[in-house]
């Protein structure tokens, strides 16, 4: 008896300081993904689970990245992924740059030596109708308890910083805020404590995922909103659940550099894509 072999999707398993991803090559085969399947795979008890997922495909740089949530929804920027997509594409093709396009715009990367990875994420984005805010208001200091900052990072992000990270509740906290009726495209929550000069303390909720160990574009977006502050200068340290990410606001963009890690490469079964349907 013969058994008609099954066709495999191949994946990768990475992350970023626990900020963990599916990843997706998919630049010498055409990838469907329906938002049924994205939520399949983020499942972390009948799927692989994970904050974002991302495709690489052809572009008009080295690769171009597209960013999932884990409710299916999609995503302009994502910058451990970012990071964590360049090293393995330096690492399988011995370059010391790229050049990566993403729907937030051209991205740069480079090898920052011993394991480390640079991604510049462009310029912040600071005016209202950028973010976006759903009216005209000052992104520097919010109408809402606490007083938070708006920053656009091609995605949306309200940072508050508080006296005590450890003291919020960052699973009500966040989900709160999220779907604040100033966010139209719904918002990233930061909570962020200044623990010493050019030094940050940071957690995250990220829209459509929740309580994340790290976020790169939101270790951007505090960076950014505590220089506009003056609580930092543009080159800080921030300290994340899952790890440590420098973060310096130069005149080209806010460039992040970091620690990756490509966990594990799998294939999901012709039998559990046919079951996300």
């Amino acid at each position: 008896m013969t058994h008609k072999k099954r066709p495999l999707l191949p994946f990768m398993k990475m992350h970023g300081l626990g900020n963990d991803f599916v990843v997706f090559d998919a630049r010498a085969d055409e990838l469907e993904l329906t938002e049924n399947i994205v939520r399949a795979i983020a499942h972390r008890q009948k799927g692989i689970g994970f904050d974002q997922l991302t495709v690489i495909t052809k572009g008009a740089g080295d690769a171009h990245l597209t960013f999932y949530n884990a409710d299916g929804s999609t995503s302009a920027a994502c910058g451990n992924a970012t990071r964590c997509i360049a090293r393995y594409l330096m690492d399988t093709t011995g370059a010391q740059s790229l050049h990566l396009t993403t729907d937030r715009g051209d991205l740069f990367a480079v090898d920052a030596g011993d394991g480390m990875t640079s991604v510049n994420m462009g310029h912040p984005q600071l005016e209202w109708d950028q973010v976006p805010l759903a009216e005209p208001i000052d992104t520097l200091a919010l109408p809402i308890e606490g007083t938070p900052v708006a920053t656009g990072m091609g995605n949306p992000h309200c940072t508050f910083f508080v006296d005590d990270v450890a003291t919020i509740d960052l699973a009500a906290f966040g989900a709160m805020h999220e779907h604040h009726p100033l966010y139209p495209q719904r918002t990233n929550v930061q909570v962020a404590q200044i623990i010493g000069e050019d030094h940050i303390r940071m957690r995250v909720w990220e829209r459509g995922v929740g309580v994340t160990l790290a976020s790169g574009s939101s270790s951007c977006a505090t960076a950014v909103a505590a220089a506009r502050l003056g609580l930092t200068g543009r080159a800080v340290r921030i300290d994340l659940d899952g790890g440590t990410l420098h973060i310096d606001w130069r005149e080209d963009g806010v460039w992040m550099t970091g620690e990756t890690m490509h966990v594990a490469d799998g294939t999901f079964t012709a039998e559990f894509i046919a079951s996300c349907s």
